[in-house]
């Protein structure tokens, strides 16, 4: 197997000549945070102002959460690591998105969503689900919807930074240091391996 290059430096490569294009490119890991959680919040809020019942918010938040794992998996599946060798447009949008990711996993400026692309990225799955759902029913799915993508982003940079000493955390990190090490064709579930398993992209682990 072709070994790709792979820098362990902390420090950030550098992707567009322009300057304002460059900071769009680096996020702090804790900006989404503030950025989503008051959103979070909004939609918790308006689903009980519009009375959407105990269980129906439950019902629909667990449902987010579970659409959520498939939208990370299949983003990142299909969408990050999309780069056909006959594209050269596909390789540079590729290695802006995601490939300096790869080449530079510990660039700690590169590990979450900048809002220049969660913004639009949000946007876009609010106005699919609110078209989907029955009215009202965005107000317990969608926040949820969001909280996993909080999760994802915020595990994903703890888990190139932080040193976990429970169980499941090392598995889940273990799991995606094999994506970046060992194979990027596997592993691309990075909250969680369970799509992995689903659709055969999983790792032999011993």
């Amino acid at each position: 197997m072709k070994k790709n290059y792979i820098s362990n430096s902390q420090e950030s490569v550098r992707m567009f000549k322009s300057d304002f294009l460059e900071s769009l490119s680096k996020v702090h890991f804790l900006v989404p945070v503030f950025i989503f959680v008051p959103v979070i919040g909004y939609f918790i809020y308006n689903a009980f102002k519009y009375n959407l019942g105990i269980f129906t918010f439950f019902g629909l938040f667990i449902g987010g959460l579970f659409i959520w794992t498939l939208v990370e998996y299949i983003m990142h599946r299909f969408l990050f690591h999309y780069m056909p060798p006959d594209k050269p447009w596909a390789q540079r949008l590729h290695f802006i998105f995601h490939g300096v990711h790869h080449d530079y996993p510990s660039d700690a400026k590169r590990l979450v969503l900048p809002p220049s692309i969660s913004i639009p990225l949000a946007a876009v799955f609010y106005f699919l689900f609110n078209a989907i759902l029955p009215a009202n029913y965005i107000y317990g799915f969608f926040p949820a919807f969001l909280l996993g993508y909080l999760f994802y982003d915020e595990s994903h940079y703890a888990i190139h930074h932080f040193n976990f000493k429970g169980k499941i955390w090392k598995k889940i990190k273990q799991h995606h240091m094999l994506h970046h090490y060992a194979d990027p064709g596997k592993g691309y579930g990075v909250s969680s391996p369970l799509w992995d398993k689903i659709f055969r992209s999983d790792f032999i682990k011993k």
